[in-house]
């Protein structure tokens, strides 16, 4: 995150439209003793929702200091932030929404653990053995000659018989690839915010509870994993290297011709 002070967990306790501007929300904001009249444009500024809020006196990153203003004749007292704004990532549609459970009044610093330190490596495409936590402790192990603590992962027993075909067809490229079928996943439920965080200081951004965690685990373990919808798997899995000019819809849309050495699955 950025260098930035006086910002608080806030809750929206009421918003009405701003009568002068099409584009504002006149907002009343809880710190957790007093309310607060903040005016904002954010589109998903709403009642019962928790956000930062920086109260009069707060510093945003770029020496930026809060002040008691009056926007289009309505006055406010103090700012609702994005996640751009305190420079915690790009994401600017919007205001920072934190969880049901955020203490309101609490240091927005200190809720999200933000006094903390990053280190940055930079990797040859040779090094993806250390594209992982558990790889960059092999090589720290090496190098300085001191053991490996690693993860007890404790076996899982499956819960249910189901399973899918998965055919192998590029051995060489991708020697084994294991699936299993895991019934009554609820994604209405968050992912925690300490895995949303660390996910997020690996510069990979949250998506729903099964996606987030495939990508902890790879991130911890080096093991790429993939969460499917089971209805929309006709059969099983196949793995085999594209054809050439083979054309492959991506998540955003965008379509694109494959090569002949790249290795895909499709159901």
């Amino acid at each position: 995150a950025g260098q930035f002070s006086g910002i608080v967990v806030g809750e929206i306790l009421a918003t009405e439209q701003h009568p002068d501007a099409d584009k504002l929300r006149v907002c009343q904001v809880s710190n957790g003793q007093e309310t607060f009249q903040v005016v904002c444009g954010a589109p998903n500024a709403r009642p019962g929702i928790k956000i930062p809020f920086a109260m009069i006196g707060a510093e945003l990153p770029g020496d930026f200091k809060i002040k008691k203003a009056k926007l289009r004749g309505v006055e406010s007292f103090g700012m609702l932030c994005s996640a751009a704004e305190l420079q915690i990532s790009e994401e600017n549609d919007g205001l920072l929404e934190l969880a049901s459970d955020a203490p309101v009044g609490e240091d927005i610093r200190q809720y999200l653990s933000l006094d903390d330190a990053s280190i940055e490596i930079g990797l040859t495409p040779n090094r993806g053995d250390c594209l992982s936590i558990a790889g960059l402790a092999r090589d720290v192990s090496a190098l300085y000659d001191v053991p490996v603590t690693r993860p007890l992962v404790p076996a899982v027993a499956a819960a249910n018989d189901e399973v899918r075909p998965v055919e192998v067809h590029a051995p060489a490229a991708c020697p084994r690839y294991l699936g299993r079928v895991i019934r009554n996943v609820d994604l209405s439920k968050p992912t925690p915010l300490w895995m949303v965080e660390r996910l997020r200081r690996s510069d990979v951004r949250s998506i729903d509870a099964a996606v987030d965690i495939t990508n902890y685990v790879m991130l911890e373990l080096g093991q790429p994993m993939h969460a499917f919808d089971l209805a929309e798997i006709n059969g099983g899995i196949r793995v085999r290297m594209a054809e050439e000019g083979e054309k492959l819809v991506l998540l955003d849309g965008q379509e694109v011709a494959l090569r002949a050495d790249c290795l895909l699955y499709n159901s």
